[in-house]
Formats: C-alpha cells, sequence, structure tokens
C-alpha cells in the first residue's frame, strides 16, 4: 500500500518521501534485519501465550531476541541489548505492556510493528492526531487502555488548545471507536497496541529522548536540495536549463551570497586551526546550553513586581517615608541610616529588606551580625563565618592568598580544625584536591556554594521566623512587651482610699 505524505509542500508516496529523509539509508538496513527477525523459519519465535482467562497473541520474550541477535550478527550480550533497544526507540518493536522503549534480557513479551508505522515512511502526526487517539481511549472500558497520568495531562492541554473544535475531535474519536468494535477481539488487541506503540515513540514518556526529532542542520540541507530542484539550475562546467528564467537565477546568486556570508566565519575557523575551529564549536554549544527561553509576558510580570517591590528604596523614584530626600537636600540622614551599625537607630525600612532575599540579608553589614547571632543559638555560626572568610579571600592580594586559603582550611575543613563545617564526601574531595596544587581565590567555591544553599534553605527560613528578627521589624510592640515584663515586677501599692481608712484606725 503506497502511504502519501506532504514532504517539502508536494504530495508524495512513502517510497518518494522516504528518499528525501536524511536516514533513509539507516531505516533500510535495519529493516532488512527486522524481515529477517520475522522469518518464519530462522527469525524470532513468536507464538501465542495463553494466560488466565485470556490470549496474547503475536508475542515474542526479550531473552528469545538478545539470543538471536548475539547468534546471527556475532555479538555478545552487552551490545545486543544495546542494539535491542535502538530498535525499540525507533518503534520497530515495543513492550505490550509498557510506554518506555527499551529491550530486557528477561521473560517480558515484545510485538513487531507493523510496518504501515516505521520510520522510513515519514510519519508527522499533529496534536490533532494525537488528541483524536488519547479521546478514543477514554470512551473504551478496558483495563490496558486506561490513560497514563502523563497521557491525561497532555489531553487536558490538548482540550484546552483546540476548545473551538473540540466537538470534531470528539466525533472523529468516537467514528474511529464505532469501526473498533466491528474487527476481531484477538486483531483489535495487536492493533490498540501498536497504534499505543506509535504514539509512545512520537509522544514518548517525559524523561525518554524522542528519535523522530531531525537535527535543524539536515532540515536545512534538505530544504537546500529540493529548492535546487526546483529551480532546475545546472551543475558547475554545464549549460544551464533554458527553463531557468533571469530572475531565477538573481535569486539564485543573492542566496549563494547570503550563504557564503553567513558561513564565512565558520569556514574561517575550519581551515586555519582544526583546535581553533573545535573550542569554537564547543563555546557556540555552551552558549546555546545556557540560553535560556521565557515568555515575554513572565519577564513582564517578574520585572514590575521587582520595581514594585524595590520602589520604595529608591529615592529617584519615590520620596522616602523618613526623613528628607538626600538628592534634594543636603541631608544625609537617609544615607547615614542606611549604613549605621547602632541597632538601635536602624529603621524598619532596612530590616523589612532583609527579608527580600538572602542576598540582601549579607550583603548588609548589620544584618549579617543579626543573622551571626541567631546562627550562635542554633549552633552553626561556622557556616556564615565560612562564607566570609572565603568572600575576604577573594578580595585578598594574591601573594597572601595561599596563606590565607591555609588558614581557612585548617579551621574550618582540616581533620583537626575547631570549627569544622557540614559539607559532604563530594565537595570535601574536590577541596582537597585544590589545596594540592596552587592554593587560589577559588579554591573553595565548591565548598561555599554548599554552605550558601545550606544556610539560605534552612537557616534564613527560620531567621524569618525567629523572635530575634521579628523584634527588629515591629520595635514598638517590643517596647509593649518589655514594659508589661517590667510592670510585673513592681509591687502593687495600696490604693489612696486605703491608706485613708489606715490613718483613720
Amino acid at each position: 500500500m503506497a502511504h502519501w505524505r506532504r514532504v517539502n509542500g508536494v504530495e508524495e508516496d512513502g517510497d518518494s518521501a522516504c528518499s528525501h529523509h536524511p536516514h533513509h539509508i539507516v531505516y533500510k538496513k535495519v529493516e532488512k534485519l527486522i524481515q529477517k527477525m520475522q522469518d518464519e523459519k530462522n527469525g524470532v519465535p513468536v507464538r501465542t501465550v495463553k494466560s488466565f482467562m485470556s490470549k496474547v497473541p503475536s508475542v515474542f520474550t526479550g531473552a528469545d531476541l538478545v539470543q538471536w541477535l548475539m547468534r546471527i550478527l556475532d555479538i555478545d550480550q552487552v551490545n545486543a541489548i544495546h542494539l535491542g533497544s535502538l530498535l525499540a526507540a525507533n518503534g520497530y518493536f515495543f513492550p505490550i505492556t509498557d510506554h518506555v522503549l527499551t529491550l530486557k534480557d528477561d521473560n517480558t513479551f515484545y510485538r513487531f510493528q507493523t510496518p504501515y508505522f516505521w520510520p522510513s515512511n515519514c510519519w508527522e502526526p499533529e496534536n490533532t492526531d494525537y488528541a483524536v487517539y488519547l479521546c478514543k481511549r477514554t470512551m473504551q472500558n478496558k483495563s490496558r487502555l486506561e490513560l497514563a497520568d502523563y497521557e491525561a495531562e497532555n489531553l487536558a492541554k490538548l482540550q484546552r488548545m483546540f476548545s473551538r473544535k473540540w466537538e470534531f475531535i470528539f466525533m472523529q474519536a468516537e467514528a474511529q471507536a464505532k469501526v473498533d468494535k466491528k474487527r476481531d477481539k484477538m486483531e483489535r488487541k495487536v492493533l490498540d497496541s501498536q497504534e499505543r506503540a506509535f504514539w509512545d515513540v512520537h509522544r514518548p514518556v517525559p524523561g525518554c529522548v524522542n528519535t523522530t526529532e531531525m537535527d535543524i542542520k539536515k532540515l536545512s540541507r534538505i530544504n537546500r536540495t529540493c529548492k535546487k530542484k526546483k529551480m532546475n539550475f545546472g551543475a558547475g562546467g554545464e549549460r544551464i536549463s533554458p527553463c531557468a528564467s533571469d530572475s531565477d537565477l538573481r535569486s539564485h546568486s543573492e542566496e549563494l551570497m547570503r550563504t557564503d556570508a553567513s558561513h564565512h566565519e565558520h569556514l574561517h575557523f575550519a581551515c586555519c586551526s582544526p583546535i581553533l575551529f573545535l573550542k569554537r564549536k564547543v563555546e557556540m554549544q555552551k552558549a546555546r546550553l545556557e540560553k535560556r527561553q521565557y515568555k515575554t509576558s513572565k519577564v513582564a510580570e517578574l520585572l514590575i513586581s521587582y520595581c514594585q517591590q524595590y520602589r520604595d528604596y529608591d529615592s529617584f523614584l519615590c520620596a522616602p517615608t523618613e526623613g528628607s530626600n538626600p538628592w534634594l537636600s543636603d541631608d544625609p540622614s537617609l544615607w547615614e541610616a542606611a549604613t549605621t551599625m547602632n541597632l538601635k537607630d536602624v529603621p524598619v525600612w532596612r530590616v523589612k529588606k532583609w527579608g527580600f532575599s538572602f542576598d540582601d540579608l549579607l550583603k548588609d553589614p548589620l544584618g549579617r551580625d543579626q543573622f551571626a547571632k541567631f546562627l550562635a543559638k542554633e549552633f552553626s555560626q561556622e557556616n556564615l563565618r565560612f562564607w566570609v572568610a572565603c568572600q575576604e579571600l577573594k578580595a585578598t592580594a594574591i601573594s597572601k592568598v595561599p596563606a590565607k586559603a591555609q588558614e581557612i582550611h585548617d579551621e574550618f575543613l582540616s581533620e583537626a580544625s575547631h570549627s569544622p563545617i557540614n559539607v559532604d564526601s563530594k565537595v570535601r574531595e574536590v577541596t582537597r584536591k585544590n589545596m594540592k596544587g596552587a592554593a587560589g581565590r577559588y579554591t573553595f567555591d565548591s565548598a561555599q556554594e554548599h554552605i550558601y544553599t545550606l544556610m539560605r534553605s534552612d537557616s534564613y527560613s527560620r531567621f524569618l521566623k525567629s523572635d530575634l528578627y521579628k523584634e527588629l521589624l515591629n520595635p514598638k510592640k517590643k517596647c509593649q512587651s518589655h514594659w508589661e515584663k517590667t510592670k510585673s515586677l513592681i509591687p502593687k501599692l495600696p490604693s489612696l482610699a486605703n491608706r485613708m481608712d489606715f490613718l483613720d484606725k
């Protein structure tokens, strides 16, 4: 049966579509191997297994397939399992009870995929097809057809996406379900499992690799090939076809100029130095991995909330609530209040800023002092002292760095240290290796990051809930509570009437 696909805007049959695919040579070799597996005499033994109250048709075990690959291809067990897992990931066979397409060397049952769903047919299923399939699954009261958690989430997303035409999708699913009910029971079991395996390849389980995704370079190469075929230009050294017009020639030359300009730097690195070229490629790949993509609406929302949070602390944007604006007057009281170390004179807005983030607390010297007092009560003050020492090490003169690093190691990380910090064995091993060489300013980076994360996720949240921080945040309540405690200690004096009665007596 010829399968029709839309490839590069042109309807083509399955064989022609496969010839444009960058993996079509690999697919041909793999499918020859699959056909040998399905041979009735020398292939993998396929049978119908009887289970309790039912039959499982057309299955084979993973152990049988591994033994067949070892015998036919003359490979060991590890390579046989690896090759079988690759074949399963591409959808040539599948486990009948699991969504994860991999091969296990045990008695797990597998089933061959029908050639109609092979990847060589260049399937490009759309989300509407997936929505019809999931909707059809919900109409069938079979335990083996129940939706997994990730499939139920995908169905909910698709229902929101296609809310306007969901009735049409539901009608299609209902019609397909009626056709399936007319089939034989054993045939329906096989077809349902094959369709499920097809979608496990094209919409895999979260965490599994999608083998149908194609490299962008290969796609662009295919598009360039098709454009050249449509333009019908002659090869180098031949006469140009008379069907090519002047406008086609002009557009073709402009395209070549753009291609040369875009690849000029790439060719420069490739021709000059292979090492330089590879370094450049590694840097480009790292930059792509570090690049994060956010929605513009989400970025705008975060920026607005950040500006609203810090707006009261910028005298350019709004007038200060306490004192005069130092940008408009000669009164520096606002700046002095932001740097004072006297706990009695510290303003509430400065203490409130400590609760915005852990970095705001560490940047404020007074905030660090109060946080150190809190850690002393929890017997973990050495964490903050170690973090401060690492920060000071980064600002130390280069000639004094080795001695300073050795002091930090002896105080916090050595076996005989008086204030050992809580780090895992991996971080301790990395620090030990750094100390063996020439100790530098960033010798303790891994340990400092570990301690920073520990304080931010554990100690900082408890500090914000502590009485120490609440008293600084609400000084009036502190005065009231102090007066109530003092008042309870003062002895009550007799009233004036009682004293007059005493004198009369």
